[in-house]
Protein backbone atom coordinates (compact mmCIF):
# COMPACT_ATOMS: atom_id res chain seq x y z
CA UNK A 1 0.00 0.00 0.00
CA UNK A 2 1.70 3.49 -1.20
CA UNK A 3 1.17 5.65 1.82
CA UNK A 4 3.37 3.58 4.09
CA UNK A 5 6.30 4.78 2.00
CA UNK A 6 8.84 6.88 3.88
CA UNK A 7 8.05 5.36 7.08
CA UNK A 8 10.70 3.24 9.26
CA UNK A 9 10.33 -0.69 8.87
CA UNK A 10 9.11 -1.14 12.05
CA UNK A 11 6.19 1.53 11.74
CA UNK A 12 5.40 -0.06 8.69
CA UNK A 13 5.23 -3.99 10.46
CA UNK A 14 3.08 -2.56 12.88
CA UNK A 15 0.67 -0.67 10.85
CA UNK A 16 0.39 -3.80 8.18
CA UNK A 17 -0.27 -6.07 11.11
CA UNK A 18 -3.12 -3.76 12.74
CA UNK A 19 -4.71 -3.69 9.32
CA UNK A 20 -4.22 -6.72 8.45
CA UNK A 21 -6.28 -8.27 11.65
CA UNK A 22 -9.05 -5.64 10.07
CA UNK A 23 -8.64 -6.77 6.97
CA UNK A 24 -9.45 -10.63 8.09
CA UNK A 25 -11.98 -9.64 10.31
CA UNK A 26 -13.95 -7.95 7.05
CA UNK A 27 -13.23 -10.94 5.21
CA UNK A 28 -14.55 -13.14 8.14
CA UNK A 29 -17.52 -11.06 8.36
CA UNK A 30 -18.60 -10.84 4.92
CA UNK A 31 -17.89 -14.55 5.00
CA UNK A 32 -20.93 -14.87 7.27
CA UNK A 33 -23.24 -13.56 4.54
CA UNK A 34 -22.60 -15.49 1.51
CA UNK A 35 -19.55 -13.33 0.03
CA UNK A 36 -16.16 -15.17 -0.27
CA UNK A 37 -13.62 -14.62 2.36
CA UNK A 38 -10.84 -13.08 -0.65
CA UNK A 39 -13.63 -10.98 -1.98
CA UNK A 40 -14.39 -9.18 1.66
CA UNK A 41 -9.96 -9.16 2.14
CA UNK A 42 -10.29 -7.49 -1.70
CA UNK A 43 -12.30 -5.32 0.20
CA UNK A 44 -10.66 -4.60 3.38
CA UNK A 45 -7.67 -4.11 1.03
CA UNK A 46 -9.27 -1.52 -1.23
CA UNK A 47 -10.46 -0.10 2.53
CA UNK A 48 -7.17 0.75 3.59
CA UNK A 49 -6.17 2.35 0.27
CA UNK A 50 -6.03 5.60 -0.38
CA UNK A 51 -7.46 6.41 -3.43
CA UNK A 52 -8.75 4.23 -6.50
CA UNK A 53 -6.89 1.16 -7.62
CA UNK A 54 -6.68 -1.11 -11.05
CA UNK A 55 -6.84 -4.37 -11.24
CA UNK A 56 -3.14 -5.20 -11.60
CA UNK A 57 -2.64 -3.04 -8.33
CA UNK A 58 -5.09 -5.26 -6.74
CA UNK A 59 -3.45 -8.45 -8.05
CA UNK A 60 0.05 -7.09 -7.30
CA UNK A 61 -0.76 -6.54 -3.45
CA UNK A 62 -2.80 -9.29 -2.97
CA UNK A 63 -1.17 -12.03 -4.67
CA UNK A 64 -3.80 -13.11 -6.82
CA UNK A 65 -4.34 -13.00 -10.56
CA UNK A 66 -5.98 -11.16 -12.51
CA UNK A 67 -8.86 -12.94 -13.13
CA UNK A 68 -9.97 -13.70 -9.41
CA UNK A 69 -9.51 -9.57 -8.99
CA UNK A 70 -11.87 -8.94 -11.98
CA UNK A 71 -14.46 -11.63 -10.29
CA UNK A 72 -14.05 -10.05 -7.05
CA UNK A 73 -14.46 -6.80 -8.40
CA UNK A 74 -17.38 -7.89 -10.27
CA UNK A 75 -18.89 -9.08 -6.89
CA UNK A 76 -18.34 -6.11 -5.37
CA UNK A 77 -19.65 -3.62 -7.90
CA UNK A 78 -22.85 -5.58 -8.10
CA UNK A 79 -23.14 -5.17 -4.25
CA UNK A 80 -22.64 -1.51 -4.50
CA UNK A 81 -19.62 -1.66 -2.26
CA UNK A 82 -17.04 -0.01 -4.65
CA UNK A 83 -17.40 2.27 -7.75
CA UNK A 84 -15.78 2.64 -10.92
CA UNK A 85 -14.11 5.96 -11.23
CA UNK A 86 -12.50 8.18 -13.49
CA UNK A 87 -8.77 8.89 -13.32
CA UNK A 88 -7.19 11.27 -15.05
CA UNK A 89 -4.04 10.26 -17.61
CA UNK A 90 -5.03 6.43 -17.06
CA UNK A 91 -7.13 4.20 -19.47
CA UNK A 92 -7.25 1.57 -16.98
CA UNK A 93 -10.53 0.88 -14.90
CA UNK A 94 -10.14 2.31 -11.40
CA UNK A 95 -12.03 1.46 -8.33
CA UNK A 96 -12.76 2.71 -4.99
CA UNK A 97 -14.20 1.60 -2.38
CA UNK A 98 -17.67 2.90 -0.91
CA UNK A 99 -16.65 3.67 3.07
CA UNK A 100 -19.96 4.11 3.89
CA UNK A 101 -20.42 0.28 6.15
CA UNK A 102 -24.33 1.09 6.78
CA UNK A 103 -25.41 2.04 3.20
CA UNK A 104 -23.11 -1.00 2.27
CA UNK A 105 -25.39 -3.21 4.91
CA UNK A 106 -28.13 -1.79 3.24
CA UNK A 107 -27.39 -2.39 -0.20
CA UNK A 108 -25.94 -5.64 0.49
CA UNK A 109 -29.29 -6.99 2.34
CA UNK A 110 -32.04 -5.14 0.00
CA UNK A 111 -30.06 -6.79 -3.07
CA UNK A 112 -29.91 -10.42 -1.79
CA UNK A 113 -33.45 -10.00 0.18
CA UNK A 114 -35.26 -8.70 -2.51
CA UNK A 115 -34.16 -11.71 -4.83
CA UNK A 116 -35.06 -14.22 -2.53
CA UNK A 117 -38.32 -12.41 -1.66
CA UNK A 118 -39.62 -12.12 -5.46
CA UNK A 119 -38.46 -15.86 -5.74
CA UNK A 120 -40.43 -17.16 -2.63
CA UNK A 121 -43.49 -14.93 -3.46
CA UNK A 122 -43.36 -16.49 -6.80
CA UNK A 123 -43.66 -20.13 -5.30
CA UNK A 124 -46.24 -19.36 -2.87
CA UNK A 125 -48.46 -17.67 -5.58
CA UNK A 126 -48.23 -20.55 -7.90
CA UNK A 127 -48.95 -22.77 -4.77
CA UNK A 128 -52.01 -21.10 -4.11
CA UNK A 129 -53.11 -21.01 -7.65
CA UNK A 130 -52.44 -24.79 -7.56
CA UNK A 131 -54.77 -25.05 -4.25
CA UNK A 132 -57.37 -22.77 -5.86
CA UNK A 133 -57.85 -25.01 -8.44
CA UNK A 134 -57.74 -28.19 -6.45
CA UNK A 135 -59.96 -26.56 -4.42
CA UNK A 136 -62.64 -26.19 -7.24
CA UNK A 137 -62.03 -29.77 -8.85
CA UNK A 138 -62.74 -31.46 -5.65
CA UNK A 139 -65.19 -29.40 -4.12
CA UNK A 140 -67.07 -32.42 -2.72
CA UNK A 141 -64.06 -33.64 -1.04
CA UNK A 142 -64.70 -32.86 2.29
CA UNK A 143 -61.45 -33.91 4.13
CA UNK A 144 -59.10 -32.58 1.11
CA UNK A 145 -60.34 -29.37 1.16
CA UNK A 146 -60.05 -29.37 4.67
CA UNK A 147 -56.93 -30.13 4.62
CA UNK A 148 -56.27 -27.59 1.25
CA UNK A 149 -57.64 -24.88 3.58
CA UNK A 150 -54.81 -25.90 6.54
CA UNK A 151 -52.27 -25.25 3.50
CA UNK A 152 -54.08 -22.21 2.02
CA UNK A 153 -53.83 -20.93 5.48
CA UNK A 154 -49.71 -21.96 6.26
CA UNK A 155 -49.51 -20.30 3.04
CA UNK A 156 -50.95 -16.94 3.66
CA UNK A 157 -48.61 -16.82 6.95
CA UNK A 158 -45.71 -16.66 4.56
CA UNK A 159 -46.91 -14.15 1.97
CA UNK A 160 -47.49 -11.76 5.31
CA UNK A 161 -44.21 -12.60 6.33
CA UNK A 162 -42.73 -11.56 3.08
CA UNK A 163 -44.54 -8.63 2.61
CA UNK A 164 -43.52 -7.19 5.80
CA UNK A 165 -39.72 -8.20 4.63
CA UNK A 166 -40.38 -5.76 1.58
CA UNK A 167 -41.39 -3.24 3.53
CA UNK A 168 -37.97 -3.65 5.48
CA UNK A 169 -36.26 -3.48 2.21
CA UNK A 170 -38.00 -0.71 1.54
CA UNK A 171 -36.41 1.26 4.51
CA UNK A 172 -33.19 0.22 3.73
CA UNK A 173 -33.21 1.46 -0.08
CA UNK A 174 -35.21 4.62 1.31
CA UNK A 175 -32.78 4.99 4.32
CA UNK A 176 -35.49 5.14 6.81
CA UNK A 177 -34.32 2.30 8.58
CA UNK A 178 -31.87 5.00 10.07
CA UNK A 179 -34.80 7.04 11.72
CA UNK A 180 -35.80 4.10 13.61
CA UNK A 181 -32.31 2.76 14.36
CA UNK A 182 -30.06 6.17 14.06
CA UNK A 183 -26.13 5.27 12.52
CA UNK A 184 -23.47 6.96 15.53
CA UNK A 185 -21.73 9.87 14.36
Amino acid sequence: MNDLEGLAPEQIEKISKARERVIDSIGKNMDLYGITLSIGHLYGYMYFNQGPVTLDELSKTMGMSKTSMSTGVRTLLDLKMIDKVWGKGTRKDLFEVVPDWHQNFSDYFSIKWRKAVEGNMNALAKSMNEIKDMKAEYSDDAELLKLLDNDEEKIGEAVKYYRWLLKLIEALESGKIFELIPKET
